[in-house]
């Protein structure tokens, strides 16, 4: 014990070490050398994650994969250093396309790209340095990182629908009255919401995070591991729509003294606990012993020194690589803080139309969230001829466009707080200038409803995609063209039982959206 711990033994037992092993703990050094640095060059999107994982009790689990994945990596440190370094040139191409994917989700404001492209350029590099052999070893620890990325917020309006859906078709089963709509219900007894904390997803990631480990560490076969994997994406989504249901029978059966408050939150989780020790329980009947680790083959000498001065030539080359597009993307961002004239919006009326009266904010029945502060325009229209229903429009335009203050952001209530999303679609619409599409948004209130139609201009294109408009951002960022775009949103207000007003909002855009295109053309704008 006392040579363990006396650093001149230490010290005499390395320079023991035989020169192929001292070689391959050099190759080793390297590889967590440039591992450090590509955290340290993107810290900006590596920190990015850290503080969602803090922010949001949904990626809380990110705390955890980190020091789990880095366990389960050092459980093979010896395998690893036994291997020759075997460097891969597709490695570092790999490298590089995920350098120029973070550039341009860097450019474009596309947070979720940036986090995924960071974090895979650490595998990347083991394989660049360390080639196949280290990539098949250490599979699992690489892959496991990537459930550390905060996402899976795309998946919340499905799982709300389907625990609404749940919850109502079970509450009929039992014979108990109730009305829906959307994701709200009523009962006899009270009112009930599917919000974000009862969708389900909370309980879909940490079952995942789970399920991952549980099928890594008992079993081997890949059969076994994905019926665990599906298990465990599939229960947890049927449990919380058999929890959704218990706690509004519960609500309902005690007339609403029982789980209507945080108390629900609580047996929503001690009833996800059980679910899921139950699974894993039934789960390990079927474990299966570890396979017997082969022997690896003797390294030689000479194979050993070529390997580590490849692994040192791939280190330098990983570096440089990476080094690359942060450099970029600070060159792109260099007119980000330059300021722009102020721009007032004004809009002459489209030909057989008129203004009833410019809104002031707030003053509309829906307001469109935006971020940052673009020129903003908004007015309600009817016909000259007095034929039909006002229609709204409301415009936002950014000269240019930054973090946080963009086009197309992330919003905690993409429709405001009054109105509730009931269906969405792409609709395809006839204009003077050509057939575009449009994004179609039916939101509801009771039972009002308001038919939203929004199409987006990004350097002078006009579209209805987003990814289309990120691209074109990112393209104007990284080669200094104009970068302006305008959020163009159309809406009309109907009653739940008249069918949606699309004829008249494709007439009114078809005769506002020349006298737009002409306004937005005449603004200035710069790189």
């Amino acid at each position: 014990m006392s040579l363990l711990l006396d650093p001149a033994a230490r010290l005499q037992d390395a320079a023991v070490l035989p020169p192929g092993a001292q070689r391959r703990q050099a190759a080793m050094a390297a590889l967590l050398l440039v591992l450090a640095a590509i955290v340290l060059l993107y810290h900006a999107t590596f920190w990015s994650m850290v503080e969602l994982w803090a922010r949001s009790q949904t990626f809380a689990h990110g705390f955890l994969i980190v020091p789990i994945s880095c366990w389960l990596a050092w459980r093979q440190r010896a395998r690893l250093t036994a291997l020759a370094p075997q460097p891969s040139r597709q490695g570092l191409l790999l490298l590089g396309a995920l350098g120029l994917a973070w550039l341009l989700a860097d450019a474009a404001h596309v947070p979720v790209v940036e986090q995924y492209a960071a974090t895979a350029m650490l595998p990347a590099c083991v394989l660049a340095i360390f080639g196949w052999p280290a990539v098949r070893l250490l599979a699992f620890p690489l892959a496991y990182l990537f459930l550390a990325v905060p996402f899976g917020e795309v998946f919340l309006e499905p799982l709300i629908d389907f625990t609404a859906a749940f919850t109502v078709t079970a509450l009929q089963w039992t014979g108990v009255p109730v009305f829906r709509d959307g994701s709200h219900f009523s009962l006899p007894t009270g009112n009930w919401s599917v919000v974000e904390a009862c969708s389900g997803l909370r309980y879909l990631i940490a079952a995942l995070a789970l399920g991952a480990l549980f099928a890594h560490v008992n079993f081997h076969s890949t059969r076994r591991r994905l019926a665990v994997m599906v298990a465990a994406l599939l229960v947890p989504i049927l449990a919380n729509g058999v929890r959704a249901y218990l706690i509004v029978m519960l609500g309902h059966l005690s007339n609403m003294r029982l789980a209507v408050g945080v108390d629900h939150l609580i047996y929503g989780w001690l009833f996800f606990g059980v679910v899921v020790l139950l699974l894993f329980w039934l789960a390990a009947r079927w474990r299966e012993l570890p396979l017997a680790r082969a022997a690896l083959p003797p390294v030689s000498p000479g194979a050993s020194m070529a390997g580590m001065r490849a692994a040192i030539r791939a280190s330098v080359a990983c570096l440089l690589m990476a080094s690359l597009w942060p450099a970029l993307a600070l060159a792109s961002h260099r007119h980000d803080g330059a300021a722009m004239p102020a721009t007032v919006l004004a809009l002459p009326d489209p030909p057989a139309w008129r203004r009833l009266h410019e809104a002031a904010p707030g003053g509309q029945i829906w307001q469109a969230p935006y971020a940052g502060a673009p020129a903003r325009f908004a007015a309600t229209y009817a016909r000259q001829d007095g034929d039909g229903a006002p229609v709204g429009l409301q415009l936002h335009w950014y000269a240019r466009q930054a973090r946080d203050a963009e086009l197309l952001t992330h919003q905690t209530l993409p429709y405001g707080a009054r109105w509730m999303p009931l269906a969405h679609r792409v609709q395809h619409v006839s204009l003077a200038s050509g057939a575009p599409d449009v994004r179609e948004s039916v939101l509801g209130h009771g039972s009002e409803r308001l038919l939203v139609w929004r199409v987006y201009r990004q350097g002078g294109i006009v579209t209805a995609r987003p990814v289309l408009v990120k691209l074109l951002l990112a393209q104007a960022k990284l080669l200094g063209m104009r970068q302006d775009g305008a959020d163009i949103i159309v809406f009309a207000a109907y009653d739940e039982l008249a069918p949606p007003p699309r004829a008249r909002l494709q007439a009114f855009l078809r005769a506002a959206m020349p006298v737009i295109e002409r306004r937005l053309q005449e603004l200035p704008h710069g790189p």
